[in-house]
């Protein structure tokens, strides 16, 4: 079993590291970016954040865009990762035999999710990843994680040396807000030796809103025997580590406090 830190950003001194006072104002002006114009609650948005892979001509722009890019800034200074966006590029979809294979549409914006190669960088970038994925269900947009159906040679020139390519987002104005898709019982991914309590059900069910490769939800959550510590381990296979980082994140926003976050 594969299990790893969802909080890997944390302890460690990094070069795109601020100050501590410096980085809580940050936070908070990040935060203020996406509240002043959010369309829905972060709880909402786990439950109507679902994928689009076809997409209308409007462009993001404006407070819109200026949200969107603090967030993806702050998971970049948080997280110790270099994702990108990339605006009214249409090469990466448009031309892409795959695209096709995978339905995409009108796809003229994407994030590239990109950082240095390590061994739990996969993890961070699904962390991270959907933490830029629900602010921008937050901001009126639409996404979708895609890890293959996308042209990488259009991509790569985005990623430096020692510098890796995990997946990337398509996002934008969806012609349609995506539709539910079939999920695990809350039995087959958790375990704790009695009762479950309330908070760490509220985590579970919010993780069983995660999407996932392949809607493989293979992650599973365990309350150790002292009722407070949880373990978030993944059963491995494709991309599974960058779904239980996304699984991780899902979990917090159920409990509502990182005080709960999973090792």
């Amino acid at each position: 079993m594969d299990a790893s830190e969802s909080r890997a950003a944390g302890g460690s001194t990094r070069e795109n590291e601020t100050p501590h006072g410096t980085e809580d104002a940050l936070q908070r002006e990040t935060a203020s970016a996406v509240e002043d114009i959010a369309v829905c609650s972060l709880e909402e948005a786990l439950e109507r954040r679902h994928s689009v892979r076809s997409y209308s001509d409007r462009r993001i722009e404006g407070p819109t865009l200026t949200a969107l890019q603090a967030e993806i800034d702050a998971c970049n200074r948080e997280g110790d990762l270099r994702i990108q966006l990339a605006l009214d590029e249409p090469r990466a979809f448009g031309g892409s035999v795959m695209a096709r294979y995978g339905s995409f549409r009108n796809v003229r914006n994407y994030v590239a999710l990109v950082g240095k190669k390590a061994d739990d960088l996969d993890e961070r970038v699904g962390y991270y990843g959907e933490r830029i994925v629900l602010a921008a269900q937050r901001l009126g947009l639409n996404t979708c994680w895609v890890a293959l159906t996308f042209s990488k040679r259009h991509v790569r020139r985005l990623v430096g040396p020692d510098e890796k390519l995990v997946c990337v987002l398509s996002i934008g104005y969806g012609d349609t807000q995506g539709k539910p898709r079939k999920s695990k019982a809350l039995e087959d991914v958790c375990a704790a030796s009695g009762p479950l309590p309330a908070w760490f059900e509220r985590g579970v069910r919010a993780a069983l809103l995660a999407p996932t490769a392949m809607n493989q939800q293979k992650f599973r959550f365990e309350l150790q025997p002292d009722g407070t510590t949880v373990r978030a381990t993944t059963s491995g296979g494709a991309y599974t580590a960058v779904d239980l980082g996304i699984a991780k994140y899902h979990f917090e926003i159920g409990t509502g406090t990182r005080d709960s976050a999973p090792n």
